[in-house]
């Protein structure tokens, strides 16, 4: 993909977004550490590829690799066989976190002082056979979804994001894991995400009741907002909590809806960790460009999803 516009935040098309999201992972990549001939396809190139497949809706890679060339003509010069594709972005994994992060972090939105924090189902397989001939057997497992009142088999997306939906930190866990454990050891894994945020809040559901949480998070200047136990005084604020609540839940709607969060169609712990991060990283990047070029409605997708 060349870097062939000269202001890339012009117009709020897919063209111009892909064009200003290359420019920005090529930039922060800066120049190879490998030695040896490049790829054909550079890592900045994929990660913009596997951005578009996911905001135009393509779930299959065989044919969104006969699709390219007709939807963005000269974009790509080099395309993969969908073998090569799959490999690439299986092992891009940590490469896609780490840009998901990038991204945000180059946004106003990152230094938000109130975070949301929620947890939603992810299937992997309906059929029991599925569930026990499958290689994520041992990862995923069955869980309740109360909004469905019914139980899957598959994991569960915990996320933290700031109110307007930009993703702060992610992880995919066995469904029957206390969200709070999952919540305090994405915190303890990446200790710099509270660090230089005072007077940060969380803001939870009934899932995250807990005072040795409270005092866990207290400890490291972070309220958490959330329901107060039952025949408790409620807690101050807590009437701000319906609102807001209502913002993870349109999180998780865009993603599901429009980014084909449950359609991922990944079959290896791999597979579904680089699916989901990229539908992450598709969101952010929406995020970002609508942020860039003065949107009202910051993670609107109605300019890149046709």
């Amino acid at each position: 993909m060349t870097k062939g516009v000269d202001d890339p935040f012009v117009t709020t098309d897919i063209n111009t977004l892909l064009t200003a999201l290359y420019v920005k992972i090529d930039d922060w990549l800066g120049q190879p550490r490998r030695t040896g001939r490049p790829p054909k396809l550079s890592e900045a190139e994929l990660l913009t590829l596997a951005v578009a497949q996911v905001l135009l809706g393509v779930r299959s890679e065989a044919r969104w690799l006969r699709f390219v060339p007709r939807a963005l003509p000269g974009a790509f010069p080099y395309l993969p066989g969908q073998s090569g594709y799959n490999k690439r972005l299986r092992a891009a994994l940590p490469l896609l976190k780490r840009a998901i992060r990038a991204v945000a972090a180059d946004t106003d939105l990152w230094a938000d002082s109130a975070w949301v924090v929620d947890s939603t189902p992810v299937e992997c397989g309906r059929s029991r056979p599925t569930a026990r001939r499958s290689a994520l057997a041992g990862w995923a497992g069955y869980g309740y979804c109360p909004s469905h009142s019914r139980w899957f088999w598959g994991l569960r997306l915990h996320l933290i994001c700031t109110p307007a939906g930009l993703p702060i930190a992610w992880a995919l866990a066995t469904p029957n894991i206390d969200e709070r454990q999952v919540l305090t050891a994405v915190l303890e894994d990446d200790p710099s995400l509270l660090s230089g945020r005072s007077g940060l809040v969380i803001i939870g559901d009934k899932g995250y009741v807990s005072a040795e949480l409270d005092r866990w998070l207290a400890e490291r200047g972070v309220r958490l907002l959330r329901p107060s136990y039952r025949n408790r005084t409620p807690r101050v604020g807590e009437h701000l909590l319906k609102p807001i609540r209502q913002l993870i839940e349109s999180v998780n709607d865009t993603l599901k809806g429009q980014l084909d969060l449950e359609l991922h169609g990944g079959r290896s712990i791999e597979g579904v960790g680089a699916r989901i991060a990229q539908r992450l990283l598709a969101m952010t990047a929406a995020i970002w460009h609508n942020r860039a070029t003065g949107q009202q409605l910051t993670r609107s997708l109605i300019a890149y999803d046709h």
